[in-house]
């Protein structure tokens, strides 16, 4: 039946599904509801709540829900034509893995739909009272799970298909906010125009990656690639930025940045000499890991206008102030991340430059003394700095009696124990703990590599794995 869940994942890819913008897909889920004459309604944030009922036998044993999000990061290449809005993500088999042409693969959690919609539809599987409940917006604010409204629900137990690791069981997350920075300024015109020369400095090739799984794994973020070069430049000669820009969402790790500046035509020569030995140093620090990294310096057509210097001076030093990556690692579990930040991106606007970060910790005081520091770094430059609501973490319970038969199943059929962790990156249930404090929760998922970046890829032998031990988990429940 595992090939059931690929077909499922295969229709799912031609639906449009960008964080905000999940309104086909919160359409495409009703109608295969209704085609499979399945119980079903979508409440106002656009989630999809579907209920079937137990199979002959089970009728007195306490429900399940199976619960995933419907959005997906929206990354690619930057040499890729592609419209998340319009256009379905073409995939491919390579060896045991799918993945996607230039593009995110949407796996995740695209996958775990899949795997809930074909439990539900499979007639030969025997399992209690199911709700699947499928949420908006979880890569970007957690909204949907935020305005999940009380008593939809009436299940007890919830496991949560959104993890990525093979053989592994989460029972716990960090928590986060986000802190926004705006940097408002007047463009100038250079007076001396004909004496400078315009260069437009690139990062490219990078990893990147997901913000939590993979912020501790040593690798480089654009951001600061350019402008750790451009602050160790700046005191040598008269520099004028014109823009930068880099990354791209809140819980992906930079991976592509640009400026542009203006030097003066005495240091065009300089400029190279210092750029190579930039390079040159990167290449040591993170080549073991950034295998494709891309430094590139060009000259250009000079830009009209300019970030005041001093603004622009001011900006650059608050960017090397600020923090990025992990800061703590748990003492209660060895191996896990308990604190990070993410400087995700900046991005050049219309009189403003806005300068986008993240912060993780399952430690609540310690995730509010990272956004302050972050705050502290980028009000150096920046007149307006403002932090999102945040969402709880999701402290584990090793007790959990869910926990107990879905380590189990895995046993029976794998002949192993699985592992009982807790994870840095974010999920819903902290969310749904808040509403529904009775509940109990695991979190599985398939292995998956890549996520939040174009080197998205799904294991085809995992996810055929993680759908027997799912079926084998509602068997026994």
């Amino acid at each position: 039946m595992s090939n059931r869940v690929f077909d499922i994942f295969a229709e799912i890819c031609k639906v449009p599904r960008p964080s905000k913008h999940e309104e086909k897909i919160s359409k495409w889920l009703c109608d295969f509801a209704a085609a499979h004459h399945i119980e079903h309604l979508a409440d106002e944030a656009m989630n999809v709540i579907m209920r079937v009922p137990a199979t002959p036998g089970y009728e007195n044993h306490e429900g399940v829900i199976l619960q995933a999000h419907m959005d997906m990061v929206a990354e690619k290449n930057g040499d890729v034509q592609h419209d998340f809005l319009k256009d379905p993500i073409e995939t491919f088999v390579d060896g045991d893995f799918l993945k996607a042409k230039g593009t995110t693969l949407g796996a995740d959690n695209g996958i775990g739909i899949a795997m809930a919609l074909a439990a539900i539809t499979d007639q030969e599987l025997p399992h209690p009272a199911i709700e699947c409940l499928f949420t908006v917006d979880e890569e970007t604010g957690l909204t949907g799970a935020e305005k999940l409204k009380d008593g939809v629900l009436k299940s007890k137990r919830l496991i949560n298909l959104d993890s990525e690791d093979d053989g592994q069981i989460f029972i716990g997350c960090a928590g986060g906010i986000d802190t926004l920075a705006k940097m408002h300024y007047k463009g100038e015109r250079l007076k001396a125009k004909g004496e400078m020369l315009g260069v437009c400095l690139s990062v490219s090739g990078l990893i990147g990656g997901h913000s939590g799984d993979d912020i501790n794994k040593g690798r480089a973020n654009a951001n600061q690639l350019i402008v750790w070069f451009l602050a160790r430049i700046w005191p040598q000669t008269e520099i004028q930025l014109a823009s930068i820009n880099g990354g791209n969402l809140r819980n992906a790790i930079a991976r592509e940045a640009e400026a542009v500046i203006a030097i003066p035509m005495a240091y065009k020569e300089q400029i190279r000499i210092d750029w190579n030995n930039f390079s040159a140093q990167m290449e040591g620090v993170f080549g073991e890991v950034e295998k494709d990294m891309r430094l590139e310096l060009e000259t250009c057509d000079m830009p009209d206008t300019f970030i005041p210097a001093d603004k622009a001076y001011r900006l650059i030093m608050a960017l090397c102030e600020c923090p990025h990556g992990m800061i703590a690692m748990s003492h209660e579990m060895p191996g896990l991340v308990e604190t990070s930040t993410n400087l995700a991106s900046i991005k050049m606007r219309d009189g403003y430059i806005e300068v986008n970060t993240s912060q993780r910790s399952s430690k609540e005081p310690a995730k509010h003394h990272l956004k302050w520091a972050v705050e502290q770094a980028l009000s150096l430059a920046c007149d307006e700095v403002t932090h999102g609501d945040g969402y709880p973490g999701w402290a584990p319970n090793p007790n959990s009696p869910l926990l107990e038969v879905v380590k189990k199943a895995y046993i029976d059929l794998f002949k192993s124990q699985p592992e009982v962790l807790a994870i840095h990156a974010g999920l819903e249930c902290g969310l749904f703990l808040e509403k529904y404090p009775y509940l109990d929760m695991v979190s599985i998922g398939p292995q998956m590599y890549g996520v939040h970046s174009p080197q998205e890829r799904l294991s085809i032998s995992s996810t055929e794995r993680c759908y027997q031990w799912l079926c084998q988990t509602l068997k026994m429940l």
